[in-house]
């Protein structure tokens, strides 16, 4: 997929004399999640003091929505480089892996169990990580949620914030998540040489997928205790059955155990959503939702803990991640469904690779531009790959995707099985399709960077 240029005339930017103490420019980060923080985090760590960085977030403290978070060997490459690996809790370089056929309520089998590099850590634990190595270039500011921005003569931004304050920087980047402000703003103010007019809604608003998720997390021990043989306490499990499954694996050193259920209805995908997207609801209506499922899966939810349930929402694929001195990294450029785990992955290498272009010695405030195309040449069509990669994983684990097992047993259903678990397992392989990594990956940023710069 081609990306698409967004450049407006930049040459009224007033001139910058610098002295040692005066950064090269000012970015403005809005939203203080994991890609947000690592976005500052990069900066800091390669720029120095030669960048100041706001850091804006929408609510009184950082926090994160969530649980569970998976740890890929991609992942893991950016939190060495940026010197914060070492603080993670310390994994197995394995972990198992069942997939099981459990839409049988007498009980269902294991279509395969295999061992996957990597490891997963509750979410929280990698916030409180990263948000201890805030740089001091970096200002935090709370309660300061974005509402739209505007370029201001000669050539800045103006932020809008919803306590009807203003702030002004060079740089702006939304790390403002599936409802972002940024993402909204950029697709309503372009051109429509750039992008059609008609299109704009579909790229600024979400998108449902049609899928509720039911979220719990609770202590291992609840679980143990009532069934001490159920084969989600040691592994990761994923119960599948047709529209729907379940996603458990322990968290906190195995202390706890995070669980997401997934029902979903094809035929609402894409229709527009009626209420709040989070809201709590009641253990019945979870149960309900799995009443087909085995013994080990309805166990599992019996000890669910003050249950939420998700509409799950993602953005549309976006034909652009820039334009002008403005930048989407993360759920905001490319919120996606979760089923290859790789949501938060893939934010934290945005995030890494824009910090990287932007802390470059070659990158000024004229060629900002030329940095953040860059980003976008290598990382929109990754992301974006990755996302579709996702849907279709999704798909496969609710027996409902093409060519697939589709859950009905025709006399063959070990053999398709044996099939859907090959494709499965090429689906997990997709950190192998990119250019090498994401070390690699800036690297070739890197170079375009260079090549813009002295041509």
């Amino acid at each position: 997929m081609a990306t698409q240029l967004c450049y407006s005339n930049w040459t009224n930017a007033r001139p910058m004399l610098l002295s040692p103490s005066t950064p090269k420019f000012r970015v403005a980060v809005c939203g203080a999640g994991i890609g947000g923080l690592v976005l500052a985090i990069t900066i800091g760590k390669f720029a120095g003091r030669d960048i100041h960085i706001d850091l804006y977030e929408a609510h009184d403290a950082i926090t994160t929505a969530g649980a569970g978070i998976s740890v890929s060997r991609r992942t893991a490459e950016v939190m060495v480089e940026l010197g914060l690996y070492k603080k993670f809790p310390r994994p197995s370089s394995s972990y198992g892996l069942r997939l099981r056929k459990s839409n049988a309520p007498n009980g269902g089998f294991d279509v395969f169990k295999t061992f996957r590099q990597g490891s997963s850590m509750h979410r929280k634990d990698l916030i409180e990580i990263v948000e201890q190595s805030i740089p001091a270039s970096c200002t935090v500011h709370f309660n300061k949620r974005l509402t739209k921005y505007d370029k201001q003569s000669p050539g800045s931004l103006i932020l809008y914030f919803a306590d009807d304050s203003t702030s002004t920087a060079d740089v702006l980047v939304g790390a403002d998540g599936v409802h972002s402000s940024v993402r909204k703003t950029l697709f309503e103010a372009i051109g429509p040489d750039t992008v059609d007019p008609s299109k704009i809604r579909h790229y600024s608003h979400p998108s449902w997928t049609g899928t509720f998720v039911y979220r719990s997390i609770f202590p291992a021990e609840k679980l143990s205790k009532l069934d001490p043989s159920n084969v989600a306490l040691n592994d990761f499990i994923i119960f599948c059955g047709k529209g729907k499954h379940m996603v458990s694996y322990p968290v906190s050193q195995g202390t706890q155990i995070n669980v997401a259920a997934f029902a979903s209805d094809e035929q609402k995908a894409g229709t527009p959503f009626e209420g709040h997207w989070v809201s709590d609801v009641s253990l019945e209506e979870v149960k309900e939702a799995f009443q087909d499922f085995e013994p080990d899966a309805k166990r599992l939810l019996n000890c669910f803990e003050k249950p939420s349930r998700w509409a799950l929402h993602v953005v549309n694929e976006l034909p652009l991640f820039t334009c002008d001195r403005v930048a989407l990294i993360g759920d905001a450029a490319h919120a996606m469904t979760p089923y290859c785990g790789a949501g938060a992955g893939q934010a934290i290498e945005d995030a890494f690779m824009l910090g990287r272009l932007l802390a470059h010695p070659l990158t000024t405030l004229d060629n900002v531009p030329v940095a953040l195309k860059a980003y976008q040449d290598v990382r929109l069509p990754f992301s974006q790959f990755v996302a579709r990669e996702s849907k279709r994983t999704g798909k496969m684990f609710d027996f409902d995707a093409p060519d697939c097992y589709d859950g009905i047993d025709r006399g063959n259903e070990r053999e398709e099985m044996e099939i859907l678990k090959e494709k499965i397992i090429d689906q997990w392989d997709w950190e192998s399709k990119g250019d090498g990594g994401a070390v690699a990956e800036w690297e070739k940023a890197e170079r375009q960077l260079q090549e813009g710069s002295y041509n």
